[in-house]
């Protein structure tokens, strides 16, 4: 701007002083001939009255100042007498000359015009003599092209001079008039003291600037919440460009890919290179919905890549790591359920197919009959077992929304299950103990008595000999253990993550003798789990087992609350 400035106040300057340059030549031209004329006029008057005193005689002595000057004496017809330049008798008559004519009618004229004779422009004054004739003098004019060449030399120093001056005006001009304006302070618009013409401008600003600042607030406030959301999901999620960049990354997917947030516009491919990956990022790239399942620190993920299309061109990619480690192991679990199941089934089948067919062949003595009988209805009451076991855990795998919380003490329900299960143990000489106060707790009947059987029952069931059965209900003020310790067979460390797991049995062969359907424990981790509480195990072979079972007294309170508002 302070350029434009600077060249507009010389291009003006520059302009007047051509102006002003060609005014004063014409004024000038103007007065030197106004000047000369009226010298001529002088020069005329003198002229004639040596004529009047000499004689036409005077004309030839006359001595010129200005060899140019020419003289013309002039009859009253207009013949030309006398010229000093020309010969008369070749010359035309002037009876039309201007000046002749005026000088005939008033005794004195003058004129200026284009001399044919001399070819150049000449000034005229004529002056009547007392015998009729007329006296003209004439001299060439100073033409403006004269009158500019005498000026060219102090014009131009005063055209230098005011060219420098104008240069020196004009970077002062600019540098104040840009200074306000390059010391607008734009953060803060209106405070500013400047030209009054620029408020319009810095009010338009300001209001710019509030509406940016509330949509920079809302973009900010919309990405803070976006970001919190995707941070906060169990999904890994990425944008990814055309080309492959990373355009943004969550807080899980930076895990499973082990990067942070640095990894911002690499190449998705310097972090995760499986081929099954690339495969799936390939198919989104073409405009197809790409998948993939990978394995990330032990866990399977179901790798999904959505392309996201503008039109028929694809602009991007959406990807998400869903974790289906658990959708995965519960379809190996009801595989290997439905296996199981069919295998448990079978064997009963197949003893109680075999001693019905033996019986009725006739190929069982008599004394034997009640034996066959016998295993047909141990077999029998194997499986309804069976079936009531599996029927029930379905049962908790639909979540039991039908089990009612009520206020219970579990300290009772152990002193109930140990007296139910007194002869069981009697036949192994197990010896069963009971250890603890009273135990008030909200929880579901049914839940905490398939607990404590169970535990109980396996207890029992797994140990040794003269062994013992240790049972304590502990009241620890915001919680309740339960807890149940055996000197039994003991679980090698190895199965205990396993232990739960249906029809899971650490020594096959010693379970089937002892009875075992293999789903206890699976039912106590379903009751334990619809009930909120915590299960530990610890257990050396060969020495025995401990089951606790930790209840949280204000979580099941909740529990009991939310579902008495809900009836």
């Amino acid at each position: 701007m302070t350029k434009r400035i600077f060249k507009y106040m010389e291009t003006t300057i520059l302009l007047t002083l051509v102006a002003g340059f060609f005014a004063i030549l014409l004024a000038l031209y103007s007065y030197f001939g106004a000047v000369q004329i009226n010298q001529l006029n002088v020069e005329t008057d003198l002229a004639a009255r040596g004529v009047e005193t000499a004689g036409e005689d005077y004309l030839s002595s006359l001595i010129l100042k200005n060899p140019a000057t020419r003289i013309t004496l002039i009859d009253q017809d207009g013949t030309v007498l006398y010229d000093n330049k020309a010969d008369p008798a070749t010359m035309e008559n002037h009876s039309d000359r201007p000046e002749f004519q005026e000088a005939i009618q008033s005794g004195v004229g003058d004129s200026t015009r284009f001399s044919n004779t001399l070819t150049t422009e000449m000034l005229y004054s004529a002056k009547r003599l007392s015998d009729g004739k007329v006296l003209r003098i004439a001299e060439s004019r100073n033409t403006v092209l004269t009158i500019a060449m005498g000026m060219v030399a102090p014009m131009l120093w005063i055209f230098v001079l005011l060219l420098i001056v104008n240069w020196i005006s004009a970077m002062h001009v600019s540098k104040r008039i840009i200074e306000p304006l390059n010391n607008i302070d734009l953060d803060h618009p209106i405070d500013n003291d400047t030209y009054p013409e620029v408020s319009p401008l810095l009010r338009r600003i300001h209001q710019q600037q509030e509406e940016i600042a509330k949509q920079q607030e809302e973009l900010a406030r919309t990405e803070k919440e976006i970001t919190t959301v995707t941070n906060h999901m169990e999904e890994g999620l990425m944008m990814i460009s055309e080309a492959g960049r990373v355009l943004s990354i969550n807080t899980k997917a930076q895990k499973l890919l082990h990067t942070d947030a640095d990894c911002l516009g690499s190449d998705i491919l310097t972090l995760e290179r499986r081929i099954e990956f690339q495969e799936a990022l390939d198919a989104a790239t073409e405009g197809k919905h790409g998948e993939a399942i990978l394995t990330y620190s032990g866990h399977t993920y179901q790798v999904d890549i959505s392309p996201i299309a503008e039109g028929e061109h694809t602009s991007g990619m959406v990807v998400l790591f869903f974790d289906v480690t658990e959708k995965i192991n519960a379809e190996n679990v009801r595989r290997e359920f439905s296996s199981n199941v069919s295998h448990e089934l079978k064997t009963p089948l197949h003893t109680i197919s075999g001693c019905a067919e033996l019986l009725e062949s006739g190929g069982v003595k008599p004394e034997d009959t009640k034996h066959f009988i016998h295993l047909i209805y141990q077999e029998t009451q194997r499986m309804i077992s069976l079936v009531e076991d599996i029927l029930y855990i379905s049962h908790l795998d639909e979540g039991a929304v039908d089990l009612k919380w009520e206020e219970l003490n579990l300290h009772d329900i152990a002193e109930k299950t140990i007296d139910n299960l007194q002869a069981e143990a009697e036949k192994k000489n197990v010896t069963m103990t009971l250890e603890g106060d009273s135990a008030p707790i909200f929880g579901i009947r049914r839940l905490m008595e398939s607990i404590a059987f169970n535990l109980i029952d396996n207890a029992i069931k797994y140990n040794k000999e003269n062994g013992t059965v240790d049972v304590s209900v502990k009241d620890l003020g915001d919680k309740i253990r339960f807890s149940v310790a055996d000197s039994g067979i003991g679980i090698p460390e190895d199965d205990i993550p396993r232990i739960f797991e249906r029809f899971y049995r650490v020594d096959k062969s010693h379970s089937r003798e002892i009875g075992g359907t293999g789903l206890g424990l699976s039912i106590v981790k379903h009751a334990a789990i619809l009930q909120h509480a915590k299960i530990d195990v610890q257990s050396v072979p060969e020495q025995g087992t401990m089951f606790s079972i930790t209840f949280d007294k204000e979580e099941c309170k909740k529990q009991a609350e939310a579902q008495d508002e809900t009836l």
